[in-house]
């Protein structure tokens, strides 16, 4: 096997195999969404007997940790061939390449799963639940009646990009740089159609983008939203809204921030009405992204609480070591480290005898550090061990709002 950066003139006949065998491509406009996500980032390919089997893609972003934005890397792509699976390639591929991200300066790494677990080798750890909302858009109880949009097509991909890096940010969501990334979103999205609004100045303010196998009634599935303020929220709400004469079921991720069962009505009795009907109206939850910190001492310097100091030894495991070969300068994060949360954090290499020591895999503390969970609750269900005292400081200390990453990849 050989692993090394991705060359066009080289490879992408390979790379559009594998991603038809994948099930990724199954049109052209598929392939160049495959072509726009190469391009908006790193790429690299495991080689084996002279053609790449493996390819695994990065885009540079930022992730909203409290009031600061961090350096991320978003792993977009992981995907093998039908030849070459069970040989190890992805991990290794993936780790190589997270190891180049982190020298690169980023903070933090994401991804989306296809199954929980397999990542974890790489320390990753699960992140937030997101609920994801089905509905009659007849349901919306919206007092605010929108005025006529315009129409949004894969030719605006560029202002709709902007359009999402305006948008307002909460405390764990990201946002993936390259205009590329949107586009290829765009040519991914099945019968894909937009709504939206723009400026006098020309700038698109707030908008939707839906995609749907059955156009004629649904479900439309909503790809994502962007909105700066309230006024421009309950506008696109009122745009699904007006779909209500044809669509009969709307699907959407819920808004950071927001409880979209507050503005549905009968959500119970509409739910039992079309229980395990195609327009079955529900609401239902899961974690499918997972992250990992790259950098111990600066993600932990940005962790800024109005809360009392807690201190202690940390003595973190990180199981990505095992998938790098020799020649990557970047180890991981394990060791010892002196820790402080609260107004000033840092992360110092070394131990204190008068410490407590808490013990954690990277994929557990990087949950505690983002506030998935406390540290007593992972205490219970993760690989993070350490005195009750300090656990419950470490719960008092770091009471973080929901990370939710408001920007699926």
């Amino acid at each position: 096997m050989i692993i090394r950066d991705y060359r066009a003139d080289l490879d992408r006949s390979d790379a559009v195999r594998i991603f038809c065998e994948v099930g990724w491509i199954t049109s052209p406009d598929h392939e160049r969404a495959l072509d726009a996500l190469i391009e908006g980032g790193r790429t690299m390919i495991a080689e084996v007997s002279g053609s790449a089997e493996c390819l695994v893609t990065a885009d540079p972003g930022t992730l909203r940790y409290l009031d600061h934005d961090l350096p991320l890397s978003a792993i977009t792509g992981v995907t093998t061939s039908r030849i070459a699976r069970k040989q190890g390639l992805a991990g290794r591929l993936t780790a190589r390449l997270l190891g180049e991200e982190a020298q690169e300066g980023n903070l933090v790494a994401m991804l989306g799963v296809f199954e929980q677990g397999y990542y974890n080798r790489l320390g990753f750890g699960n992140g937030s639940y997101d609920c994801w909302c089905r509905f009659d858009p007849g349901q919306l109880k919206v007092a605010k009646k929108p005025r006529i949009p315009a129409r949004l097509t894969p030719t605006d991909w560029e202002a709709m990009h902007a359009s999402r890096l305006r948008r307002i940010r909460n405390h764990g969501s990201c946002s993936l740089l390259s205009p590329q990334l949107t586009y290829a979103d765009i040519l991914w999205s099945e019968n894909g159609f937009g709504l939206g609004y723009y400026e006098e100045d020309g700038r698109l303010t707030h908008h939707i983008w839906c995609s749907t196998k059955e156009t004629e009634y649904g479900p439309y599935s909503v790809q994502w939203m962007s909105y700066r303020t309230k006024d421009e929220f309950l506008e696109l709400l009122g745009l699904l809204h007006s779909l209500e004469d044809q669509v009969r079921s709307i699907k959407m991720t819920e808004p950071p921030g927001i409880q979209l069962q507050d503005l549905l009505d009968k959500p119970f009795k509409v739910h039992q009405i079309t229980e395990g009907s195609s327009f079955e109206s529900r609401i239902s939850a899961s974690a499918v992204w997972q992250a990992r910190i790259l950098d111990l001492p600066g993600c932990v310097k940005e962790t800024v609480l109005d809360a009392e100091s807690v201190r202690f030894n940390l003595s973190l495991a990180d199981p990505i070591e095992r998938f790098l070969d020799e020649e990557t300068p970047w180890r991981g994060i394990g060791g010892d480290y002196v820790v402080t949360f609260g107004q000033e954090s840092r992360a110092e290499p070394g131990t204190a005898r008068e410490l407590p020591t808490l013990h954690a895999s990277v994929n557990a503390f990087t949950r505690m550090w983002l506030g998935v969970r406390s540290a007593s609750g992972l205490a219970w269900t993760d690989d993070l061990a350490g005195p009750t005292d300090l656990l419950t400081r470490l719960d008092r200390t770091l009471r973080l709002p929901v990370p939710h990453l408001d920007w699926m990849f």
